[in-house]
């Protein structure tokens, strides 16, 4: 009895305990992140000395773990839980970055790039899963934006120290990176992986028993492929700009610094970190729908900044705080998309396949920031800066407009607002997560 009792509790305000061992991990693997990321392309370059092509290769295989593995990682999640999950992508992860750092040839940090990728992948729907697991329709908002803040908190962090630490005329410098980010997971595993997280919630099944399952369950729900059409454009045009395309037209056409990039860069994790929880507050009584157009709005204000830094190039200083508030300006936005994204997959899955829409969530995201850059840095290299920032433009446009026609797709409660009278449960509400 205790036992149900302490289950109850757990659904209606969260559990506690295991959402902070969740949150923590989430910090570690993030300071692992932002310790190695921002030095993979110096490191197959320069260090090894294997060159442009090979590193943009191992950045492409990075991706492209995600494909094959994502599938799997859903079903592995319904059908054993996130925990088992959890581990097997922890170990993967930090075998993989062990490797890399310890990889002289374009084969062996292929295969490790691999593995590594692999690996961070798989981690992230089973982290999004517990969070879900231990948290509450009241509280996951938070529960995921406070989960947003320690990863760029953590990734901040770790790009600091690991700055420190990095020497390309030393090899060894950066195979002790990674071998330290090898033991941030598995700090992951041992910090997350022993939390005790709640079990699902029962839910009362009501028509055919025998419906579609799996991704064909995903695909059959029309506002989940709305919202995904919709993330993918978001991480597309942000998260897949933010160190390659903007990155690009910052150094190459406005003329900055690598270290004013570094500040800007800088300002937009210290952006969301201020401003994280005050969004959430704000945002707590309004629909997620306006949230995710109100993001756009504000990114249409950062690619017009983008917009006058190239016009004013000639001007260092103005241009400088041009792009500054680029990246301000994108971390305004992130945070208005932290509280809203994962908490409306979560809303919109079956109970039984949390971990396929989560999945497929994580998948739609890879895609989007594998190709933004390709796009970003290929306008941007060519030469034809205005037709990026045009382009970039048109695709914030169009977020806020998706944003909006998602909001007819959605229930009251999926989009967090009060319905107008109570009215009995669709058959939808009753096999939800929530």
């Amino acid at each position: 009895m205790t036992g149900t009792v302490k289950q109850q509790r757990q659904r209606r305000h969260g559990a506690g305990g295991p959402l902070r061992r969740v949150q923590i991990g989430n910090a570690l693997s993030a300071f692992g992140s932002g310790f190695t990321m921002p030095y993979m392309f110096v490191y197959v370059d320069q260090v090894r000395g294997l060159g442009s092509l090979a590193a943009g290769m191992v950045f492409t295989v990075f991706a492209l773990a995600a494909l094959a593995v994502l599938p799997f990682t859903g079903r592995g999640i319904d059908r054993y839980g996130p925990r088992p999950v959890l581990l097997a992508g922890a170990a993967l992860a930090a075998t993989g970055a062990f490797a890399f750092g310890h990889a002289t040839s374009t084969p062996m940090l292929l295969i490790s790039s691999f593995l590594f990728g692999g690996g961070v992948t798989t981690c992230q729907p089973a982290l999004a899963t517990m969070i879900v697991r231990c948290s509450t329709r009241a509280t996951r908002s938070r529960a995921f934006a406070l989960q947003f803040t320690l990863v760029n908190l953590g990734m901040s962090i770790g790009a600091l120290v690991g700055g420190q630490i990095v020497d390309p005329a030393d090899p060894a410098s950066l195979t002790r990176l990674f071998t330290i980010e090898a033991l941030t997971f598995l700090g992951l595993a041992a910090v997350t992986g022993a939390a005790r997280i709640p079990a699902a919630a029962p839910v009362l099944l009501q028509g055919p028993a025998n419906g579609p399952s799996g991704l064909r369950a995903l695909v059959a729900d029309k506002a989940m492929l709305r919202l995904c059409l919709l993330a993918g454009l978001i991480f597309f045009t942000c998260y897949g700009q933010f160190e390659s395309g903007v990155a690009a037209f910052a150094t190459d056409t406005v003329g900055t610094p690598p270290s004013i990039l570094g500040l800007a860069i800088g300002v937009n994790g210290l952006t969301i970190v201020v401003l994280q929880m005050f969004v959430v507050r704000l945002t707590e009584r309004r629909r997620r729908t306006t949230a995710m157009a109100a993001a756009g709005v504000v990114w249409l204000g950062a690619w017009t900044m983008a917009l006058v830094a190239g016009l004013i190039r000639g001007e260092a200083l103005a241009a400088t705080v041009a792009i500054v508030a680029v990246y301000a300006l994108f971390g305004v936005g992130e945070s208005l998309l932290a509280p809203t994204l994962g908490p409306i997959v979560a809303d919109l899955a079956p109970a039984r396949l949390l971990g396929t829409y989560n999945s497929g969530y994580s998948l739609v995201k890879q895609i989007a920031i594998a190709v933004g850059p390709a796009v970003g840095v290929l306008l941007v290299g060519s030469g034809t800066w205005p037709l990026y920032l045009a382009t970039m433009a048109l695709c914030t446009l169009l977020v806020v407009t998706l944003a909006l026609r998602l909001r007819h797709h959605l229930t009251p409660a999926q989009d967090n607002a009060a319905a107008p009278a109570p009215v009995p449960a669709p058959v939808r509400e009753l096999q939800t997560a929530a």
